[in-house]
C-alpha cells in the first residue's frame, strides 16, 4: 500500500498537494491537525483498486468532485473529504475567536496602561490629589468611589480643603433617620434581617427596650423565626422576660400569618429572624415569607461594620428583594475602618437607622448621626506599612479599577456630583 503524508499550513494548501502529487483520483485516508499544520494520508486510486477490486466495497473520494461540484463521480462521497471541508472551517473558526481574544486582550491591556499614563500626569500636576486619594482609600472607601471623587474634586485645592470637599459630597449622599419618632412613634411591624452573626438578636432587644421605655411592655411585642441556632430563641426570650414582653416563635409562613394577626393591636412588632449567609438559598425564602405575610413587614438590615465592601455589597444584593426600608450598622466599636460599609450605604442607597456599638441594652444603639460617621471613618484609618497604599502604586491601582465591573457599579453615584 503506496500511502502518502502530505503536511501544509491549511486544508487548501494540502488538498493542492495531494492533488499535483497523486492526480485528481486520489483518495484521502485520514485528516488531522499536528502541531499547527494540516497532516493528509492519500494514495493513488489504483493502488486502492489493486488492494480491493470490489470497487463499490470501497468508500472512495475523487479530488476532482472536491475540486470541481459539477464533476459527476460513480463512487459515493467518502467522509474523509467532509472532514477536510469541515475541519477547515473550524478551523477559520478557531482562529478568528483565537484572533478576536487577542484584540481584546490588547486594548484592554492598551486601556491600562492609557489610564495609568493618565494617573501618573494627575499625580505631577496636581499632587494634592494623590494626597487626598490615598486618606480615601485608608478609610476603606472603595478605589472606584474614590476615583470618581478624586476626578470632580475642585482644582486648585489643597489637602485638607480637598478633604473638606469629600467629607461634604459623602455627607450630602449618606441617608439617616432624624430621630427615633419613625420607630417609636410611628410604630408598625419591623423584622431584622441579615447573615449570622451580625448582632440581630441583640440590636432586637435594644430596639425593644427603647419601646418599652417610650410606650410601656403591653404595646409592644417580640416575634422569632430563629428555629436553628441553639439557644436562639432562649436569649430573645429571656430579653422579653427582663422587658415583661411575650416572645412569640414562628417556623414558617403560616405561623407567622396567624402570629401577626393576633398582634394587630400592638402597636410596636419585631421580627427576629434567622441569620442565613447571603449566598444560601434560603434568603429567598425568608424575604418571601416576611412579604407573604400579609401585613406591611419593615425590613431592617444589619450590616457588619468589620466586613468588607465586596461582603457587604453582596450581602445588600442577597436581602435586597422587593426592597429594603433600611439598615442598621451593627459592631462599630470592632471596626478598624468603616469606610468601606458608608461606601456600600451610599452606593446602595439605604436608610441608615440605628448604629451600635456595643452589648449593652439599650445603652449601646444610637441614632445614626452622619456627621460624626464621615468624621470618624477619616479618623480609623489603616496606617499600618502592609495596608497603606505609597504613590508609586497609586497609578496601577487606578488604571487596573477603571476596567473593573465595580466602576459600572459606581455609576449608581453619578448623582454624586449633581
Amino acid at each position: 500500500m503506496n500511502v502518502k503524508k502530505f503536511i501544509a499550513p491549511s486544508s487548501r494548501e494540502a488538498l493542492k498537494k495531494v492533488r499535483l502529487m497523486l492526480g485528481e483520483n486520489a483518495v484521502i485516508l485520514s485528516n488531522r491537525n499536528v502541531d499547527g499544520q494540516v497532516e493528509i494520508l492519500a494514495m493513488n486510486d489504483q493502488a486502492l483498486t489493486d488492494i480491493a477490486p470490489e470497487a463499490d466495497l470501497v468508500q472512495k473520494t475523487s479530488l476532482t468532485t472536491q475540486f470541481n461540484p459539477r464533476a459527476k463521480s460513480s463512487v459515493t462521497p467518502a467522509s474523509p473529504i467532509d472532514l477536510v471541508a469541515r475541519d477547515d472551517v473550524n478551523s477559520s473558526q478557531a482562529e478568528i475567536a483565537l484572533m478576536m481574544n487577542e484584540i481584546r486582550s490588547m486594548r484592554g491591556m492598551l486601556e491600562n496602561k492609557m489610564s495609568e499614563m493618565s494617573w501618573m500626569n494627575t499625580q505631577q500636576k496636581s499632587p494634592h490629589k494623590a494626597d487626598v486619594l490615598r486618606e480615601m482609600l485608608a478609610t476603606g472607601l472603595s478605589a472606584s468611589l474614590s476615583r470618581q471623587l478624586i476626578d470632580k474634586m475642585p482644582e486648585g485645592a489643597g489637602v485638607e480643603a480637598g478633604l473638606d470637599w469629600v467629607k461634604s459630597i459623602l455627607l450630602r449622599n449618606l441617608t439617616s433617620i432624624s430621630n427615633e419618632n419613625e420607630i417609636l412613634e410611628q410604630g408598625g411591624v419591623y423584622a431584622l434581617v441579615g447573615p449570622t452573626g451580625v448582632g440581630k438578636t441583640t440590636t432586637t432587644a435594644k430596639l425593644a427596650a427603647r419601646c418599652v421605655m417610650r410606650h410601656g411592655p403591653s404595646k409592644l411585642a417580640l416575634i422569632t423565626t430563629d428555629g436553628y441556632r441553639i439557644g436562639g430563641y432562649e436569649q430573645l426570650r429571656i430579653y422579653g422576660k427582663i422587658l415583661g414582653v411575650m416572645v412569640h416563635s414562628v417556623k414558617d409562613e403560616a405561623d407567622l400569618k396567624i402570629a401577626l394577626a393576633e398582634l394587630k393591636n400592638k402597636h410596636t412588632v419585631l421580627i427576629d429572624t434567622v441569620g442565613v449567609s447571603q449566598r444560601d438559598k434560603m434568603v429567598t425564602q425568608q424575604v418571601a415569607m416576611l412579604s407573604g405575610s400579609g401585613v406591611n413587614v419593615k425590613r431592617l438590615l444589619c450590616l457588619n461594620a468589620t466586613s468588607t465592601g465586596e461582603t457587604l455589597s453582596e450581602v445588600v444584593r442577597a436581602y435586597q428583594g422587593s426592597g429594603l426600608s433600611g439598615c442598621i450598622l451593627t459592631k462599630l466599636d470592632e471596626a478598624a475602618t468603616i469606610g468601606g460599609a458608608l461606601d456600600i450605604v451610599i452606593r446602595q442607597k439605604l436608610n441608615l437607622y440605628y448604629v451600635a456599638s456595643g452589648q449593652r441594652v439599650p445603652e449601646d444603639l444610637h441614632i445614626a448621626n452622619k456627621q460624626y460617621l464621615v468624621d470618624r471613618a477619616f479618623r480609623l484609618k489603616r496606617e499600618t506599612s502592609s495596608f497603606k497604599f505609597q504613590n508609586d502604586e497609586l497609578p496601577l491601582l487606578m488604571s487596573t479599577m477603571s476596567s473593573t465591573p465595580q466602576v459600572a457599579e459606581a455609576g449608581k453615584s453619578e448623582e454624586l456630583f449633581g
